[in-house]
């Protein structure tokens, strides 16, 4: 029997579109596109080609495919296509797919296929979403190909981004170009007419003409035409396939059928494993089944032609059977040590009537699993624990399907299941995921009274005893008990335990932080790292530390040394794919650079991760910051963006950039009482204080308050801008034009720009009101050159309109706007990131060079492109020759 392969005809317009993006390939420029039709229609071989055509021109080509089977295990697709391991979680593998794809393009065109993308994980859809935002800056021709079912919110969302291009059926007379193709003449009236019944599907049309040749039904004569000779012909495209596999030996039958238990997708190891054969034995079934187009080369060994060939062997197996073979199956490959993916695929598939080495399985690779696949970590310990037959391990068990339950958000549920494995005795895992679950929904303070029957159990180790403290001590944190967090984080330092240790210093860190003792701090964060660094069970919380860390310094005026830890922190958490740090680290770095007047990198941190990967408080933090740099810059739209998706309701805790952003726009529309009283929380959060004081005085209110609270902060933390809030605050009461060229002295020395402009400014006013021209003019100067440096064209503006009442008007050494667009727009950030993707380098390698994240310098990128009008990373290297070479 010969091997069948699907022509192209009818399809001539579809593959000069796809050549077309080939070509692309080769100027540098990038697509992200999606092959959609019916089963069957044609996709696969349709991409296929147009990946030869790619093949041949020496552009890599990485092909893989979402498995219904694998669908629970994050990123499979990807790990085939790409050749990457799974690493700790499903988070960093998936930056490190990203990498993989940054560094391939890097060295030349790359081509990337997922094929049956309706049967793929949300993370792989998750992560071709991303690598769709990166290809107008990447030689990537992304192609996604799928089904119009099953119906998916991701897949719909993915459909509206990217460019689309949908299979029909084949017109008639491309459906009698293949039928003579694969008969091998001419169709005859009768046979053509036979061939309209496959309604235009390239598979059904090969399957029908096929069968007819096996049972002899199409007979060629001496001119050349084929002439149907028996009617007889299976009734749809099931029936077709199963016609084809009824032709094969009973041998044959058998080895497809245990394949199709393994996937459309399988290791021919793996089939011999299950079958219990020598891959030598098995060979002459495999060939047959090749040669007979039932099987062919795959990402990852042997493959079905079609998803459906597989599916009708699958049914072949009585269902009540498929779940014990499926069992069968996970052992043999737990036997030839098959890795955890492929023998989770197979449990996945079985019965609920789990055998017991399943438990002591899961016991081994509980931790594996529920980080890289939380979902089917769920499945198969819910499974386990429901069994008779746990019994020692069943704490142990429960404990890794409360951290799963945990990891997919369901804090109730994963509470639940802490609460049941408490009754097996006391491990601290349950207790810290238990602990988590309660801070996450507010109740910390139940969380005490499990940690205080906790410690009073007789047989509690002196570890367990010190990481129950630790857990106590972040209970009374959260509920702002400060000195009992404080004594009981001392008391855990008692035990010696490494962790309890370091988290016991991180509590202390953050009491001390708290309270504005930040040179108390900084020792306690040096401590903490050095007990926790070379611990893995520390790795996240080396992350927090460093953050804090950042802020402390920060907040100590070392700005250069702080926006320097707090990048080195976020490309560690970027380069490990803890999303939770990344957005925390990313979020203190905007901060800081709001502080430094380095506003355009600020905001380029803002938008870098969904808001739904954030806690809410980093979000709504992150959209303040941006809000209240489009604000300054007189666009009030931008901010509006920002502001909604903020919200800005400020109940609970009070969020400083946020507040100044809300303040701000009602402020610039005239509202300036409810401007001044969205600031009332200065006593928690000392930057509102300086802008509280000034629209106190333009209220004509008493701000006394809050110039005693600046002068207990100094005098609690003597630093620059502690000092110069101080100045700024008195002096603004105090209508001391000297005192405010002061505070603006004392903010250029803390290294905060903005501040300083506004103490110039007001500073300025006071001059031009005492009618002290020249000094008037000589501190609007210099407020005018910071608001130019920052581009706070709104806060120029008005400080312009507001002295010339005075008469007086800035001289001729102006500074000119700020360029928005062509090679003088681009900020220092981006001229860098400019410079080295002359070189060839990958954003990967530009992050490390930079101590920026991967999607940082992505953003950077996409602004570059944008800004200099071009398509692609060879446009901006031509135009930085240019420039660069025309400056010498």
């Amino acid at each position: 029997m010969r091997a069948v392969t699907l022509r192209l005809a009818g399809r001539e317009r579809e593959l000069g579109r796809l050549l077309a993006l080939v070509d692309d390939l080769s100027q540098g420029r990038g697509t992200a596109l999606l092959v959609e039709g019916e089963p069957g229609i044609g996709k696969t071989a349709l991409v296929r080609a147009a990946c030869d055509a790619a093949a041949a021109r020496g552009f890599r080509v990485c092909r893989g495919a979402g498995d219904e089977l694998g669908r629970p295990l994050p990123l499979l697709p990807l790990l085939d296509a790409l050749a990457v391991a799974r690493s700790e979680s499903s988070a960093v593998t998936a930056e490190r797919l990203l990498a993989r794809v940054d560094d391939l393009c890097a060295i030349g065109p790359v081509v990337l296929v997922l094929d049956d993308l309706q049967w793929a994980d949300e993370a792989s859809v998750a992560v071709w979403r991303r690598l769709a935002g990166l290809v107008p800056q990447l030689p990537l021709l992304l192609i996604g190909v799928l089904r119009p079912l099953p119906r998916r919110d991701d897949l719909a969302a993915l459909r509206k981004g990217v460019s689309r291009l949908a299979l029909p059926r084949l017109a008639p007379t491309a459906v009698v170009e293949l039928t003579g193709e694969l008969a091998g003449g001419t169709p005859d009236e009768a046979l053509a007419r036979l061939a309209e019944d496959a309604g235009g599907n390239p598979l059904y049309l090969v399957e029908l003409v096929e069968a007819l040749l096996r049972g002899g039904a199409i007979e060629v004569d001496a001119t050349g035409a084929a002439r149907l000779v028996d009617s007889g012909v299976p009734p749809s495209l099931s029936a077709a396939i199963a016609d084809r596999i009824g032709f094969l030996g009973a041998d044959v039958r058998r080895v497809l059928v245990a394949a199709a238990l393994l996937g459309v997708d399988f290791p021919v190891a793996d089939l011999a494993a299950v079958l219990g054969m020598r891959v030598v034995d098995l060979l002459p079934a495999l060939q047959e089944a090749t040669v007979a187009g039932v099987l062919v080369d795959g990402t990852a060994g042997l493959s079905f032609r079609h998803p459906l060939v597989r599916t009708a062997l699958y049914d072949e197996v009585p269902e009540a059977a498929r779940g014990a073979w499926h069992v069968e199956a996970a052992r043999a490959l737990v036997d030839t040590d098959a890795g955890v993916d492929r023998v989770t695929r197979q449990l996945l598939a079985a019965d609920d009537r789990m055998p017991d080495w399943v438990a002591d399985w899961l016991v081994a690779h509980g931790s594996m699993l529920v980080a890289h696949a939380p979902e089917a970590a769920v499945d198969l310990f819910g499974r386990v624990v429901a069994a008779p037959n746990t019994g020692s391990r069943r704490g142990v068990l429960l404990a890794h399907l409360a951290e799963a339950r945990f990891r997919l958000g369901d804090h109730h549920g994963a509470e639940a299941v802490a609460l049941a494995g408490l009754e097996h005795g006391t491990l601290v895992d349950l207790h810290w995921t238990l602990a988590q679950c309660r801070s996450m929904t507010g109740r910390s303070a139940e969380t005490l009274v499990e940690v205080e029957r906790a410690l009073a159990a007789p047989d509690l180790t002196s570890s367990d005893r010190a990481r129950l403290l630790v857990l106590a001590a972040r209970a009374h944190w959260d509920i702002g008990e400060l000195d009992d967090a404080e004594r009981l984080a001392r008391a855990a330092l008692v035990d010696g335990d490494r962790w309890a240790t370091s988290w016991a210093l991180h509590v202390r860190t953050i009491v001390a932080m708290v309270r504005g003792r930040m040179a108390e701090a900084l020792p306690l964060f040096d401590r903490a790292l050095a007990v926790a660094m070379g611990e893995p069970a520390t790795s996240d919380l080396r992350l927090l530390l460093q953050i804090n860390q950042a802020v402390t310094l920060g907040e100590l005026d070392q700005g250069a040394e702080a926006i320097a830890s707090a990048q080195v922190v976020r490309h560690a958490a970027d380069q490990v794919g803890n999303l939770v740090r990344l957005a925390q680290a990313q979020s203190a770095l905007g901060q800081l650079l709001l502080d430094a007047g380095r506003w355009d990198e600020a905001l380029v941190d803002v938008d870098l991760l969904a808001d739904d990967l954030k806690h809410p408080m980093v979000s709504r933090c992150d959209h303040g910051v941006a809000a209240l740099i489009h604000l300054h810059r007189g666009d009030a739209e931008g901010a509006r963006r920002h502001l909604d998706a903020a919200g800005t309701g400020l109940e609970g805790h009070v969020i400083g950039p946020l507040a100044l952003a809300v303040s701000l726009e009602l402020e610039q529309g005239g509202r300036v009482r409810e401007a001044w009283s969205v600031l009332t929380g200065w006593d928690s959060v000392e930057d509102l204080l300086p802008d509280f004081v000034r629209l106190a005085v333009e209220l004509g209110e008493d701000a006394s308050a809050a110039v005693e609270h600046a002068e207990a902060l100094a005098a609690e933390l003597d630093v620059p801008h502690r000092r110069a809030s101080t100045a700024y605050c008195r002096a603004l009461v105090s209508a001391d034009p000297v005192g405010l060229l002061h505070a603006a002295d004392e903010y250029r020395v803390a290294g905060r720009p903005l501040f300083r402009a506004k103490a110039l400014s007001a500073a300025a006013e006071l001059f031009a009101s005492s009618g002290d021209r020249s000094s008037a003019r000589a501190a609007l100067s210099h407020a005018v050159d910071v608001h130019a440096e920052l581009g706070a064209e709104w806060d120029s503006t008005k400080l312009l309109a507001r002295l010339r009442v005075h008469g007086i008007r800035r001289g001729p050494h102006a500074k000119h706007k700020r360029a928005t667009h062509g090679w003088e727009s681009l900020t220092p950030m981006e001229l860098k990131v400019t410079e080295l993707v002359v070189t060839g380098l990958s954003n990967r390698q530009i992050g490390e060079r930079l101590f920026l994240s991967g999607r940082t310098v992505a953003t950077h990128v996409s602004h570059v492109l944008a800004k200099l009008g071009v398509r692609s990373r060879t446009d901006i290297a031509r135009e930085a020759i240019r420039h660069l070479g025309a400056s010498g």
